[in-house]
């Protein structure tokens, strides 16, 4: 699954310019190591797609991140880690997350990375859009227009009433709009519960509904290989949060948040590499179109910040 950052980060630091000083090199180099984890994870769970149930893989998902982040913050935080004043908000979140997840995971089973990471781009604008209702937070008309505009971008990739077009891709941008709900729980805890606890609380709770599920969907591991490889699911994508919120600590969001379309050439080089797979102009232009309405959205937002 890829993440997207549009200033819903769990950690952050505001930076005074846009220099790009040592500290914004530093955020700069781990979105871009985020860039190639999430890439090689989602070309993992397209491999494992072929052998194995969805639902087992995002458990294994969920499961190695739980573990990896218990290990990073457990040490320092002790059982304090699990403490919470919003259990209800971190429960939806969580759940939201494991939707999201779930709904990727299926999807690249049929649908080329690429193609995939394309339209989870989506998920920022969307944030826009539930932010009005959800956070009463107002939206300009160039960033309403921006939100329209990147909408029409997916419908391009995705080509619907074509012969290109293929129903796996809804779960795509279901993906997307679960993820940006959850984007928007966590501007809602995150000035109530430490970053640490909202990271572990992300994963934690949908392994504990998805160990409830294992039972029905379980297959034993055909093969060492294929134990590591689910082994791996959670260390990839612990990683990749955990340099996104590293990142924040160092730059701006919407300075950061640029650099995270980088995925989509993570995406075409292991979609490549792995399953043959190269995106069609139409596809490169619609990411085009989306990736334009993102940072369109992400500028916008920091002048009106800077203004306000």
């Amino acid at each position: 699954m890829s993440v997207v950052v549009n200033g819903a980060g769990d950690v952050r630091r505001p930076v005074a310019s846009f220099g790009f000083d040592r500290g914004i090199l530093i955020g700069i180099g781990f979105m871009l190591i985020t860039t190639a984890l999430f890439p090689v994870m989602n070309g993992m769970v397209k491999l494992l797609n072929a052998g194995y149930d969805p639902m087992q893989i995002v458990w294994a998902r969920t499961l190695g991140h739980t573990i990896f982040m218990l290990m990073l913050f457990a040490p320092k935080r002790g059982l304090g880690i699990f403490r919470t004043t919003m259990p209800g908000a971190q429960f939806g979140r969580s759940m939201l997350l494991l939707a999201s997840t779930a709904c990727f995971f299926f999807a690249v089973k049929y649908v080329p990375l690429a193609t995939a990471a394309a339209i989870g781009f989506i998920a920022p604008l969307i944030v826009n859009l539930l932010a009005v209702p959800m956070l009463g937070e107002k939206l300009s008309a160039g960033r309403i227009a921006a939100v329209v505009v990147g909408l029409l971008g997916v419908l391009i990739i995705i080509r619907p009433g074509t012969n290109v077009f293929h129903w796996a891709s809804l779960f795509i941008i279901a993906s997307s709009s679960c993820y940006a709900l959850y984007q928007v729980y966590t501007r809602k805890v995150a000035g109530h519960d430490a970053p640490e606890t909202s990271v572990v609380y992300s994963a934690l709770l949908g392994t504990v509904v998805m160990t409830f599920v294992l039972p029905w969907v379980w297959r034993t591991p055909a093969s060492w290989q294929d134990i590591v490889i689910l082994s791996s699911l959670g260390l990839f994508g612990g990683l990749g949060h955990y340099f996104v919120a590293r990142a924040m600590t160092y730059g701006a969001a919407n300075i950061m948040s640029a650099f995270n379309y980088f995925q989509m050439i993570g995406s075409v080089i292991v979609g490549y590499l792995m399953f043959g797979e190269m995106p069609d102009w139409m596809t490169w232009a619609g990411t085009a179109i989306i990736v334009a309405c993102g940072l369109y959205v992400a500028w916008n937002g920091s002048r009106v910040k800077k203004t306000a």
